[in-house]
């Protein structure tokens, strides 16, 4: 039997601006549950709070923006990515393998001309 490996991931979650604090909180502990529940685990979550859009999405101009590292087996992300289209509070996501797992986010100024 192959042994399953478990890779860092970076994934950026955006959840429905609408959202109370409540239900947001339940929205990214629905998400991080289906992590753990397969056997993951969370090691850095950054709340990057509500932010414009880049463009409209399902008529949403506006999102709540997390950024969560976690470790899981990656034969688990299809299975995950599946239930996160299922997931009518979640706008967008993304996940990247990653290497290493930052202290703190720092965006680069954009130059204004």
């Amino acid at each position: 039997m192959a042994k399953t490996r478990k890779h860092l991931y970076e994934g950026m979650y955006i959840l429905s601006a609408t959202l109370s604090d409540d239900a947001r909180q339940k929205a990214l502990e629905k998400i991080t549950t289906g992590i753990t529940g397969r056997g993951g685990e969370i090691h850095k979550v950054f709340d990057q709070g509500r932010r414009k859009l880049a463009y409209e999405i399902n008529g949403r101009r506006e999102g709540h923006y997390f950024l969560l590292y976690f470790t899981t087996p990656s034969n688990n992300l299809n299975e995950m990515w599946r239930e996160y289209h299922l997931n009518e509070d979640l706008v967008r996501f993304l996940t990247l393998r990653t290497e290493a797992v930052p202290e703190k986010i720092e965006f680069k100024q954009l130059l204004q001309e």
